[in-house]
């Protein structure tokens, strides 16, 4: 049995979610470098504050990918992870621009994007339950229309409470503005309408429906050993202990040295991540190989080919996006504005500006995620990725040269174009590689090559933004420009599987 092909309206109603997830991120990365610089923070602080957010990614979206596989109930498999997310995240944006202090903030964000991930992380999986290969380009791009059409509103909507309301956006010194207070209320309320038309509008196959496309599907055969195997206990044990001992030794030198704070994430992150590896081999050994815990660690290392070379597309491509997140305001206002006091008219000019920055550059993305797919049919996903890819890098480094805020808005285009592949092109690539009853774990494993470049981002940023680039955020923009270049070069050595079947 093959999946029936969903209408155009079926594929909008699946995908409106989307709209409200992007709100959320999108008044979060817009905002909340404001938010922390207005509440006491330096700049080469800001990303340490921001580890909260891919930290919490690499953690949640796994599990709750797993756990969605496994689930199934009235509200079916992946929409009870929507809605949950969806209320949290809702509540999450409400109290984030009233926080009184710094550590508040970060904690706030932690919050918040833990939420986010529990309502995102499902989606990416539905595309795959619910389309047929053929359509899962289009179904990707929905997504991106949407993701670009919230973000554009949610983006620009300080500048618009301010310019269009009258509404303040400067305030005393440590305290948010009026108008983000206001933009992050109407953002909570649009996350929980968005997400809950998708919820009671899609229905999805039920768990024996779908094991019977899947059982139709020759990919899904193909990867159905590999990916059930688990590996052998001295596998594990053996790496764990490699990555236990190299990010010990270099954190214990870090504290020698008494290097920066974010540097000691990084390395401990890799000292825990190989005692996480000795604990599966050690689980496996005494044969509880049913614990998901075991299972997402396994599956990690039997990723499908084309996941393995698609991990380093996405690790450049997102290391350049969270650059470009932490540092677009402070770059902007410092580099281009020439302001630095938070409480100055000049400085909120700035960041209000950057707001609109980002909603053209998603804005455009949501304009692109159709031209794309129309692209992809002519010539290939690889290649539409490849010229989209380094477009945006050359766009992002381009700050550097501008002196003129509104000249900005031209390499927003560029960024733009590369956002719309970003959220489309890959995962278009990896559905086809993936085995159908894993698709919800392979999508939070995926996003490994999402938060990982994150996590370096933040824990190396501060330091050469601080060390080597005399505190100026702009350096910054040029070093994440140059990543996303890298990562369109290597796009083109990533096998697509699925490549004849693509709309």
């Amino acid at each position: 049995m093959k999946k029936p092909r969903l209408s155009f309206w079926q594929i909008w109603n699946m995908s409106f979610g989307f709209l409200g997830i992007q709100f959320g991120f999108a008044l979060q990365n817009a905002n909340v470098s404001r938010i922390f610089e207005t509440l006491g923070a330096s700049v080469d602080s800001i990303p340490i504050l921001w580890i909260a957010a891919p930290v919490t990614g690499l953690i949640v979206q796994p599990i709750i990918g797993h756990m969605s596989d496994k689930t199934w109930g009235k509200l079916g498999r992946r929409r009870p992870y929507f809605l949950s997310g969806a209320i949290l995240a809702s509540l999450a944006l409400l109290i984030m621009p009233n926080s009184p202090v710094l550590w508040v903030a970060a904690g706030m964000l932690w919050i918040m994007d833990a939420s986010i991930n529990i309502s995102m992380e499902p989606f990416r999986a539905f595309v795959g339950d619910m389309l047929p290969s053929e359509q899962r380009t289009t179904g990707f791009s929905m997504q991106s229309f949407f993701i670009g059409t919230g973000a554009v509103i949610a983006s620009a909507l300080p500048y618009i409470m301010t310019n269009w309301f009258g509404i303040s956006n400067t305030a005393a010194k440590g305290e948010i503005p009026e108008s983000v207070k206001l933009s992050f209320y109407i953002g909570g309320v649009v996350f929980l309408a968005a997400v809950s038309w998708t919820v009671f509008s899609t229905k999805e196959y039920p768990p024996d429906e779908l094991l019977k496309y899947s059982s139709a599907d020759d990919s899904s055969k193909q990867n159905h050993a590999v990916n059930s195997e688990i590996s052998d206990k001295s596998n594990f044990i053996k790496n764990g202990l490699i990555w236990f001992l190299f990010g010990t030794v270099v954190t214990i030198y870090l504290a020698i040295k008494n290097l920066e704070l974010g540097l000691y994430v990084l390395f401990v992150g890799a000292a825990i991540f190989g005692l996480l590896q000795i604990i599966v081999g050690v689980l496996i050994h005494q044969k509880k190989t049913k614990n998901g815990f075991v299972v997402v660690i396994n599956d990690f290392y039997s990723m499908p080919k084309t996941m393995r070379q698609l991990a380093f597309v996405q690790f450049f491509s997102w290391f350049a996006l969270f650059s470009m997140w932490i540092y677009t305001t402070p770059a902007v206002t410092h580099h281009i504005y020439g302001a630095t006091d938070t409480t100055s008219a000049l400085y909120n000019k700035g960041a209000d500006w950057v707001g609109v920055l980002m909603a053209v550059y998603n804005g455009f993305a949501a304009v692109m995620a159709f031209v794309l797919m129309w692209l992809a049919k002519i010539t290939s996903r690889k290649t539409v990725h490849f010229i989209s890819l380094v477009i945006g890098g050359l766009s992002l480094a381009s700050f550097y040269v501008i002196k003129n805020p509104d000249i900005l808005l031209i390499s927003e285009l560029g960024i733009g174009l590369a956002w719309a592949s970003i959220l489309a092109m890959p995962y278009a690539i990896l559905a086809g590689s993936l085995p159908a009853e894993k698709m919800g774990v392979y999508m939070g494993i995926f996003n490994f090559f999402i938060v990982i470049p994150q996590i370096t981002a933040a824990s190396i940023l501060g330091f050469f933004v601080k060390n080597l680039f005399g505190d100026e955020a702009i350096y910054a923009l040029l070093l994440g420009g140059a990543s996303m270049i890298l990562a369109g070069i290597l796009v083109m050595f990533v096998s697509d599987v699925d490549e004849a079947k693509v709309l």
